[in-house]
């Protein structure tokens, strides 16, 4: 590999690199369900055998889990917005550079005219096109590292996800609980039912 890459290699890696930033993220959303689904389980456990300062704690750490796969998700949604704000500008200075080169061949065509204004304007076009890459080079490059150390940041604002939040998490959990083992106590009836009616008619 040479010692200076090209525009085009400068592009892929950074591209990789947001790419892999994402996968991050998104791997780390999974992990906080994961973590939010145990500590439901945990919190209905605390609540059956009535362990209320338990059941406080876990309370207070699906809140937190909760908030940051919140965080997480409006990151990955950042990133992507950045991408699509990326590939704009591109084509938009992919316009722009054409334009001039056709703007180059017209002069060159008819010579004899004045076309320094319009060279002048073109060229305006290119420098605004490649000042706005650089500045989406840095908006991405910055978008990146905030999204990595975010992921990794100890300091989540729990107030993104409300107390009630909590609670109705928590209780869908407990209620679909107890409608499965409803179900399993009327098929067990229905199977003695079932048992005490064919002694019957053995009878």
């Amino acid at each position: 590999m040479g010692l200076f890459k090209s525009k085009d290699e400068r592009r892929i890696e950074r591209e990789m690199k947001i790419r892999g930033g994402m996968r991050a993220i998104e791997r780390s959303i999974r992990q906080q369900e994961k973590f939010a689904d145990d500590f439901i389980k945990n919190a209905r456990r605390a609540k059956q055998i009535g362990d209320e300062g338990q059941y406080q704690f876990v309370r207070n750490a699906l809140k937190k889990t909760a908030a940051v796969k919140k965080m997480l998700e409006r990151q990955l949604l950042a990133i992507k917005n950045a991408m699509l704000i990326q590939q704009q500008a591109a084509a938009s200075q992919q316009f722009a550079e054409s334009m001039t080169l056709m703007a180059r061949e017209i002069g060159r065509t008819f010579g004899e005219m004045d076309l320094t204004k319009t060279q002048a304007q073109w060229e305006k076009a290119v420098a605004q096109a490649g000042s706005m890459e650089e500045r989406m080079e840095v908006f991405l490059d910055s978008m990146e590292q905030s999204a990595l150390s975010g992921a990794s940041s100890t300091g989540t604002r729990e107030d993104l996800v409300t107390d009630d939040e909590i609670d109705r998490m928590i209780n869908a959990e407990v209620l679909a609980s107890e409608k499965q083992e409803l179900r399993k106590l009327d098929e067990l009836e229905s199977e003695i039912a079932k048992e005490l009616g064919a002694t019957k008619q053995k009878d």
